[in-house]
């Protein structure tokens, strides 16, 4: 089942399998649960101290955490890399930005020493750690490793 996505509804919890193909040609997924319509993250999201346990350890699919603060020049700089791999490869990997001058738990948590820092999350664990700016294909090919890698890495 290749060519299908894992979305896990938000209103009732259900995981749903969704073909990749709809998602491409611009269509909306419903909940073959409740009926609500399933988010498709083709941006990133920004989570918080608050939010990170719910939208990355209890998320469905694998997460790239973005840990980056505004005033670091090479956050920006992998920033747009982010953008584009949100897109791509959305209903297969979710990716999230931390601000850690605004998150410190979470950072500390992570013992996050300097940015960008990238971490994989894949059910509630870090599976993979990144420091600085990489290439787009590296990151990607990281990605698909953590995806193929099934239910543990």
């Amino acid at each position: 089942m290749a060519d299908t996505e894992l979305i896990r509804c938000p209103a009732c919890g259900a995981n749903n399998r969704v073909e990749r193909q709809k998602i491409l040609r611009g269509n909306e997924p419903v909940c073959g649960r409740c009926k609500k319509p399933l988010p498709l993250t083709t941006k990133p999201i920004t989570v918080t101290d608050a939010t990170f346990v719910t939208e990355v350890e209890h998320s469905a699919l694998p997460v790239l955490v973005d840990m980056w603060a505004p005033w670091c020049g090479p956050c920006r700089m992998i920033a747009p890399i982010l953008e584009e791999l949100a897109g791509e490869m959305a209903g297969r990997v979710r990716i999230a930005k931390l601000n850690v001058d605004e998150n410190q738990t979470t950072a500390g948590r992570f013992s996050v020493r300097s940015i960008p820092t990238l971490l994989v999350m894949k059910s509630g664990r870090e599976v993979d750690r990144l420091v600085g700016v990489m290439p787009k294909a590296e990151l990607k090919q990281r990605l698909e490793r953590v995806i193929a890698s099934g239910a543990s890495a």
